[in-house]
């Protein structure tokens, strides 16, 4: 259980160092844009920006633009052993890796290093000196597992649940700090239900033979685990396990129902607790973070009371078994290569079709560029080393020219009143853009860092953290910090704070390149932007006004207007069957597929606009909207195992990128240029194109 806020996408409140860019910083990004101006300005990609070899021109547009755009890579990419998915974003991410890890082996190579790159030098040393890692086996998580051991009732249990932040395991309640949905100036604590080991409450309880395999190998992987640990029957307890697991799966809200910010808004003050949720001590529970918020909001309030009755009912041997799994499996790539390697079996393997673990280096970078690890120490090194101050000039101007096109679009919508059109301006003109990276860099003052005990480095941190979180809880919300680093190729929407966020790392080709032709730019980074700002627009993000407070600003008559239109939408993923018996879940991706067709729209009349009248001109062949087009479908080529594709269909909130890519069908710009007609696979008819921003 982490206490954060914003879970994966902001890191919990931390104090940060009252420090700008240093002078050493500035002549640093001078000297990067020198170095550009210097060399031959001419895109990344091709001729103009976009990989013209990549598409297969056999295929129709209209027909798969998917194929059209990158069917040739498609084919003939062989997806490494150690990936499960490679496109666009995985190849920026093995750059900023790549780049991380230079700055690291700087770092190891020198003596003279100042207190953050010598936490950096032995976090690193201690990720990757496996002999004393397989020396040590389980013995370093050997603490946890005994005081799991010694559970003698339900306190003890409880304790242990509001310990799994610190140790790295897992709760079936779980509790984070968060931002106060009804004002946004304050934190609240959000409570809420986990505690599943698979990746989605389908894969305990769908009859499908695929999932019925997965649990019979869910069951083999406890059992391995539990007999790493020299637990007794480790058969019958990993049965168990999953049967507890089975019980809370059932007990869950389906993930489309989680993103309802109507359902999940359900604040209550601590003081009413436990008359409210009563049997589950609450008190003990939170002693162990030290979180005192007064402020609480239940994200699903049912599945909560259930819970508790399951943690009331079940036999504690069953949650000791529960707790001492998860522990040794979560804290697995912190310990001996055994351990790790029989994790990996299942989650990377099984799970995910992943044929061999990423390098240790890799897994290394990974740990540390977390926000709740040595992230922003060594991203701000990245930022002096490979972020041209330009690049975020550059990425402001197109910013601005998309909150032009959107405002000229919600002034044209046909479909809203000018009611609720003036409450959707003011919340675009109150979007606040963040680009590259913070404009201060949090202090690592007080971490203590060691060159040979990982679990205990992993544990300082998080620790060090979590104090922050307490010691900032009950101050206003802090709009400086960052959730992501700048090394993290992501961008994200914080409806809170009306912020869209782009990090250094994902501000390159094929998203953005300054020397790549406009329709490119405007087509990949463009459409981002537009994105992210549809988030602010989307099913859910919509029912947040300017100053990030969830309440309804729309007229009874335009939000019934606007649903029917998401409706359509959904619909329109919903056919989408990227695996036989597994469709698209048009409701759980409504969010990112409004971002997607309505960022996409915007973009489009950004770049229109920046034409200023006149007629783009023809490049290799192809027109500025063909080129438009094309940069978005590259943005999200991709290949992918069948497993980790499945994956993503039952847990995650986006559409698979091949029906990203798909996302045009609902643009007239786009029939045009490809001249898709009628009896193409792909045409829709124009009523059935769905236009919202």
């Amino acid at each position: 259980m982490k206490y954060t806020v914003l879970a994966a996408v902001v890191a919990a409140s931390l104090g940060l160092a009252g420090c700008g860019q240093s002078e050493q910083a500035k002549e640093q990004h001078n000297s990067a844009q020198t170095t550009q101006s210097a060399a031959e300005q001419k895109p990344e990609l091709g001729t103009f920006g976009v990989d013209l070899s990549a598409r297969d021109e056999s295929v129709k547009p209209g027909d798969d633009f998917f194929m059209y755009a990158s069917g040739n890579w498609y084919r003939n990419y062989e997806l490494p052993a150690d990936k499960v998915r490679y496109g666009a974003f995985n190849a920026l991410r093995d750059r900023s890796e790549a780049q991380v890890k230079e700055i690291i082996d700087d770092i190891m190579s020198r003596e003279d290093l100042n207190a953050d790159e010598q936490l950096v030098h032995d976090f690193f040393q201690s990720y990757m000196d496996t002999e004393n890692l397989n020396q040590k086996g389980i013995q370093p998580i050997k603490d946890v597992l005994n005081n799991i051991s010694s559970i003698g009732n339900t306190t003890d249990l409880t304790k242990v649940f509001g310990n799994a932040w610190l140790d790295g395991s897992i709760t079936p309640i779980y509790a984070g700090l968060w931002y106060n949905r009804l004002d946004p100036n304050e934190y609240e604590v959000s409570v809420g239900v986990g505690g599943l080991g698979l990746p989605d409450r389908d894969y305990y309880l769908s009859d499908q033979e695929r999932f019925k395999d997965i649990r019979e190998k869910y069951l083999a992987h406890i059992e391995q685990m539990l007999t790493l640990a020299k637990v007794e029957n480790p058969a019958d307890k990993a049965k168990r396990i999953l049967a507890l697991e089975t019980d809370i799966a059932n007990a869950q809200w389906p993930r489309e129902k989680r993103r309802d910010r109507d359902l999940t808004l359900n604040q209550i003050e601590r003081s009413e607790l436990s008359d409210r949720y009563p049997n589950f001590e609450w008190d003990t529970f939170f002693a162990q973070s030290g979180l005192k918020v007064p402020h609480l909001n239940i994200s699903q309030p049912e599945p909560v009371k259930d819970v508790i009755g399951i943690i009331n009912n079940a036999d504690l041997a069953d949650w000791k078994a529960y707790l001492t799994y998860h522990t040794i499996s979560n804290n697995a790539d912190l310990l001996s290569q055994d351990i790790y390697q029989a994790n990996f079996d299942f989650f990377g393997t099984t799970l995910n079709g992943q044929q061999e673990p990423r390098p240790r280096w890799k897994r290394a970078v990974e740990k540390m560029s977390d926000t709740e690890s040595l992230g922003f120490a060594l991203g701000k090194i990245y930022v002096d080393k490979y972020f041209p101050e330009s690049s975020k000039e550059q990425m402001s101007e197109l910013v601005e020219n998309l909150r032009t096109a959107l405002g000229k679009r919600i002034d044209n919508l046909d479909w809203m009143s000018e009611e609720t059109k003036k409450a959707a301006q003011e919340k675009l003109a109150a979007f606040r853009p963040k680009i590259g990276y913070p404009d201060e860099w949090e202090s690592l003052q007080g971490v203590e860092i060691s060159s040979d005990n990982l679990v205990q480095n992993v544990r300082n941190l998080r620790k060090f953290f979590q104090e922050k979180s307490v010691e900032d809880e009950l101050k206003p919300t802090d709009r400086e910090r960052w959730g992501m680093t700048p090394q993290t190729v992501n961008a994200y929407y914080n409806s809170s704070f009306n912020e869209i966020v782009f990090p250094s790392a994902i501000l390159q080709p094929p998203f953005f390149d300054p020397n790549a032709d406009p329709a490119v730019n405007y087509g990949a980074i463009g459409a981002v932007i537009g994105h992210e700002m549809g988030h602010g627009f989307d099913d859910q993000g919509s029912k947040s006004d300017a100053k990030g407070i969830q309440r309804n600003w729309w007229t009874d008559e335009d939000r019934a207007a606007f649903e029917a239109k998401v409706d359509q939408l959904a619909a329109q993923y919903d056919a989408y069957e990227p695996i036989e018996g597994n469709t698209v879940n048009g409701r759980n991706t409504l969010g990112e597929n409004i971002g997607d067709v309505g960022g996409l729209a915007m973009a489009y009349e950004a770049y229109q606009i920046s034409l200023n009248g006149k007629e783009a001109p023809v490049i290799d062949g192809l027109t500025g909207d063909q080129r438009f087009f094309l940069a978005w479908a590259q943005v999200w080529k991709e290949k992918r195992t069948e497993q980790s594709l499945l994956n993503q269909l039952r847990s995650d909130p986006h559409s698979p990128a091949r029906y990203r890519t798909l996302a045009p069908r609902n643009h007239d710009a786009w029939y045009k240029a490809f001249d898709v007609q009628p009896d193409d696979e792909l045409y829709l008819a124009p009523e059935d194109r769905v236009k919202i921003w």
